[in-house]
């Protein structure tokens, strides 16, 4: 298990490291996310898996032994070929079969103490965090002004007394059925042309407000960034298929690829529901069906 060392400017872990309470995980009515990832590691060491805090820099699916592969895949007609992952600290694994997991990252904003409150009323991810005590029946405040926006806006009304979207452009990206539910709610309010510049705290060292770069300030208790996420595919090289947003393409209901013995599982290959619980299924079914894959193999080798 190739944990990764500081991958993409998070711990090992993945983005679960970032988030505080996770109330949806079964099991774990009230967990914090660092110390689920842990758990998760300990699970696994429990049964023999074996972790490197090593990041993967590129692989080479083709069987070769150079990197970078050659152009051209081998024939159909041969065995599937031996795949190789190579670490930024020059470790290099041979194996059968590979397991993707490298998930997506949450595009961020940066501004004037935007670091300083991440977390603490900063979040990028509404349904992850959105139903907080911290967050109930306040303003609370969404950046952007496409699907990801209104559909994170949308889901805070269950939750905030007033939902502000704040969106750089005078009209809204959004598909026409998600931003005519956004307009037409009684709860979200919008604010055009507007840009977020700076964060304020309390003395509690929670936010309390925001300031726009049209002089206003809004008092709010939370601010989601709801521009989108980024999956970490860039290590692959293309190699494996990839959609128009760059998640890897799987097979309908299953977690193969492109690549026969190569499987994908959470949020690197699932753009829609990015759940550590529905994050661990995918991640079930990639294990599984590497291993039928790996025992199929083997009896075809010994036939």
């Amino acid at each position: 298990m190739l944990e990764g060392f500081n991958a993409n400017g998070i711990a090992a872990g993945g983005q679960l490291t970032t988030t505080t309470d996770v109330e949806n995980y079964p099991g774990f009515p009230s967990i914090q996310g660092p110390d689920l990832t842990d758990i998760f590691r300990q699970h696994g060491k429990t049964f023999g898996a074996e972790s490197l805090l090593e990041t993967v820099t590129h692989v080479n699916l083709t069987g070769t032994t150079d990197y970078p592969p050659p152009t051209s895949p081998p024939p159909t007609n041969q065995p599937p070929l031996k795949k190789i992952a190579v670490t930024a600290g020059g470790t290099q694994i041979v194996c059968d079969s590979i397991i993707v997991a490298t998930g997506a990252l949450a595009k961020k904003l940066t501004f004037d103490q935007s670091d300083e409150y991440w977390q603490k009323g900063i979040s990028a991810c509404a349904v992850c965090d959105g139903g907080l005590p911290l967050f109930r029946n306040q303003v609370l405040v969404v950046i952007g002004g496409g699907d990801t926006a209104m559909e994170e806006a949308l889901f805070l009304t269950r939750f905030a007394s007033k939902v502000v979207v704040v969106h750089r452009r005078s009209e809204l990206r959004a598909s026409k059925i998600m931003a005519d539910r956004a307009l037409m709610h009684d709860k979200i309010a919008f604010k055009w042309n507007a840009n977020v510049v700076k964060a304020e705290g309390n003395d509690a060292g929670l936010l309390k407000a925001i300031v726009l770069d049209t002089g206003e300030k809004i008092d709010c208790a939370g601010l989601f960034f709801g521009i989108g996420h980024e999956p970490a595919t860039a290590f692959l090289d293309h190699q494996l298929d990839l959609d128009d947003n760059g998640y890897v393409v799987v097979a309908p209901g299953k977690t193969s690829t492109s690549v026969e013995g190569v499987y994908a599982c959470g949020d690197v290959m699932d753009h829609e529901w990015r759940q550590a619980v529905t994050a661990a299924g995918t991640g079930c079914m990639a294990a599984l069906e590497a291993e039928r894959w790996l025992a199929a193999r083997e009896e075809k080798v010994a036939s």
